[in-house]
């Protein structure tokens, strides 16, 4: 009913205050017998003077009330904005003090109802606020407002909406805090502000409001990504604050790229670098980090989205920290002066380092599986070109998810490219790829297609350092990668060895490049690893007349030409190669090195072939292997079923093998001639040489000291009669 219609209740209600009227005053009382309580209603009646009604507050007039307080802020508002532009800043400085709950001394609380009314007020002068007003703006920002109440963080991402579109200068401020909001101090300063309506939150709700305020955001202002990136890049955290530091924000960024696309290679990028940084730190303090692993009470255990904010007795408040956003220390010599001088070595401080770099990894990983796990059984290559037989006509929709696939395996090509493959100590960041390719046959060609191509096909701008990093990348990987069937590891193969055989022809004809010498030590040396895993392989389908023989592909006819040439690479490769390739290829008949080893021990060191005595040599060569066995425990779940272990392929019969490791005798004083005046700088790995040892070299083929644990530059002049 209209409460001003005649008919109303207020036309008939009794005063709530003040004398009774006369006619009630003197009224005689009604007898009030037994009778009425035996029935079954025992209210009074509702015309009993006794019971006066009193007046219902109606929705008209609380909102009567709420739009006369609205006009009140309002007024205010408009007061402070024309003040402080005339330099009366009083009113202005108090509506700061609104928002700076720590700094207000207007009231001890700010109740979250009062906030959305100076927020609403606000969004009427929006256009009027200048630079002088930058001050109001930049409390608006500050204001924790992802820890209080639903009601309120819908006002305030209303309100940042629109001021983003009205004042598009605040987008970087707005941004900024957004980005600081990802980290894992996101929400500590709502536990100590006197803000009425702030509750305590676990950090996955805090962060779902960071994403939601992003994507209103984006959805305004198209252009967005491009100023997000540095300052994504700016908040990381440094790669000294804590694993948890690390997974919070990580998860953070890849949320980011599920709604924003644009920034999944900078994103992408970003992780890995800084991975890297981490994982080459652990190579050079602890090269032996597999025999120090940390127990399981130290792995990570809990998950920081499900902590309350301000609950967690974590130490790390160092948000200020200044972050080393320079990306130097990526190198193969990662840290400068004054990180060496700060690193700790403690044995806790690397296990802490590789937990670390462990979290990093999976969530990596665990991205890259979702996006795997949502698409189709069948996969549509998207070259028809490679793979025509796996071409089916589908739904145009359901090419899709491998499209996706594909940009995302591009990007990770492209990254692996820029940062991966000139970082020479790394020793888990690589798997990524090798993870990834896993995925799809075309992946896997994609990937030694760019490896070849740097190898063996470097343009101009590709150093020998890299088609040496990236020919050990084709020995390790064909050698490990399950997925990588019986005829890619012979195309493979036939590609290295047509390039050995050219490089020989240039040789002997007097035309070789010395600078080309380098890469063709790390591609025999990448032959023989892949001989050692995948000698299985490398031979050719027997038919009827060669049953019980071992037919070897042809292109390997080269090999023996490679070890007795005059660049005599069994000197020159590391020597765990060596040795483990001389025993298999004899116990498969391949061919049979142990007298040019012998011979390598007495004979002095020659020079290059086709370099004249005093000029300079090839350049250093960087022999390691890049994908030796995984040891983190919980991203190496994905690497498990992918990889191939050297006890997988070991030759069991080693009896015959013993008469020839006595030509190997134990040489004292080897180590010391090994020095040159010129030539070939390449690092020898500094192994016992009592491990000529069968059993010390399958060792060392399954676990991580194939990998040089500490190389030593030396000069070798190799002759060429």
């Amino acid at each position: 009913m209209d409460p001003h219609s005649r008919h109303s209740q207020f036309n008939q209600r009794a005063p709530k205050t003040g004398p009774f009227s006369p006619t009630v005053r003197f009224e005689p009382t009604q007898k009030v017998t037994l009778d009425k309580y035996t029935k079954a209603s025992s209210s009074m009646p509702s015309d009993s003077p006794l019971f006066t009604s009193r007046p219902i507050a109606t929705n008209s007039r609380v909102k009567q009330d709420e739009q006369y307080k609205k006009d009140m802020f309002l007024a205010y508002v408009n007061k402070a904005i024309r003040e402080k532009l005339n330099g009366h800043s009083k009113e202005f400085d108090d509506l700061v003090d609104q928002f700076s709950p720590n700094k207000s001394t207007l009231a001890p609380t700010i109740p979250s109802l009062q906030l959305r009314i100076w927020l609403l007020a606000l969004s009427h002068v929006l256009s009027r606020l200048e630079r002088r007003h930058a001050p109001l703006v930049e409390a608006i920002v500050r204001l924790p407002w992802s820890a209080m109440d639903a009601v309120f963080v819908k006002s305030y991402t209303e309100f940042i909406g629109m001021l983003i579109s009205a004042r598009p200068e605040y987008l970087l401020l707005v941004l900024n805090r957004i980005a600081m909001g990802f980290t894992y101090q996101s929400g500590l300063l709502a536990v100590t502000s006197n803000l009425e309506g702030s509750t305590p939150l676990t950090r996955r709700v805090i962060y779902d409001r960071q994403h939601a305020l992003l994507e209103h955001l984006l959805n305004l202002v198209p252009t967005l990504p491009s100023s997000l990136a540095p300052l994504l890049v700016r908040n990381f955290p440094h790669k000294r604050q804590p694993q948890a530091a690390h997974v919070a924000y990580i998860r953070n960024l890849l949320r980011v790229t599920e709604y924003c696309g644009e920034l999944s290679e900078r994103v992408l990028g970003l992780i890995v670098d800084r991975a890297l940084m981490v994982d080459v730190e652990i190579q050079v303090e602890l090269e032996e980090i597999e025999d120090t692993e940390p127990t399981d009470g130290e792995l990570f255990e809990f998950d920081p989205f499900d902590t309350i904010v301000g609950q967690e007795g974590d130490s790390s408040d160092d948000e200020d920290e200044d972050v080393d956003d320079g990306l130097s220390d990526l190198s193969s010599d990662a840290s400068s002066d004054s990180d060496a001088e700060d690193t700790p070595t403690d044995t806790r401080h690397i296990h802490d380092m590789v937990s670390k770099l462990d979290a990093i990894l999976k969530l990596v990983f665990d991205h890259f599986n979702k996006l795997h796990s949502s698409m189709p059984t069948v996969l549509v290559p998207s070259s028809p070109t490679l793979h025509p037989t796996t071409t089916h006509d589908r739904d145009p929709q359901s090419h899709e998810p491998h499209n996706l696939l594909a940009i995302q395996f591009h990007t990770l090509l492209a990254i692996f490219d820029r940062s991966i493959l000139r970082t020479f100590k790394s020793r888990y960041t690589q798997f990524l790829l090798f993870w990834y390719a896993s995925l799809h046959p075309e992946f896997s060609d994609l990937f030694l297609g760019l490896l070849v191509d740097k190898a063996l096909f470097g343009s101009a701008s590709a150093s020998g350092v890299e088609r040496a990093a990236a020919s050990s990348y084709i020995g390790s990987f064909v050698s490990r990668a399950q997925f990588i069937d019986r005829e890619g590891a012979q195309r493979a193969v036939k590609v290295l060895c047509a390039f050995l055989g050219a490089h020989l022809d240039a040789v002997e004809a007097g035309n070789a490049d010395s600078n080309n010498h380098g890469v063709f030590y790390a591609v025999v040396q990448s032959v023989f690893l892949v001989f050692c895993f995948r000698w299985r392989d490398l031979q050719e389908e027997p038919d009827e007349q060669t049953v019980g023989r071992k037919i070897w592909i042809s292109e390997l006819g080269v090999v023996q030409r490679v070890i007795t040439s005059d660049l005599n690479p069994l000197k020159v490769c590391s020597q765990n190669v060596v040795h483990q390739f001389a025993r298999i290829a004899q116990a498969t008949d391949f061919t049979y090195c142990f007298s040019i080893l012998e011979a390598n021990k007495r004979a002095p060191y020659p020079v290059f072939a086709g370099v004249t005595p005093g000029s300079a040599g090839p350049q250093e060569l960087h022999t390691f292997f890049p994908f030796d066995p995984f040891k983190l425990p919980r991203s190496g779940e994905y690497i498990q079923g992918v990889y191939r272990e050297w006890a997988a392929v070991a030759i069991d019969d080693e009896e015959e093998e013993e008469d020839e490791d006595d030509l190997i005798e134990e040489g004292s004083t080897v180590d010391e001639r090994e020095h040159g005046q010129s030539g070939l700088c390449i690092p020898i790995t500094a192994s016992k040489r009592g491990e000529s040892d069968d059993d010390e070299l399958g060792a060392s083929f399954g676990g991580m000291s194939i990998s040089p644990a500490q190389t030593r530059t030396v000069a070798m002049a190799i002759s060429v009669s």
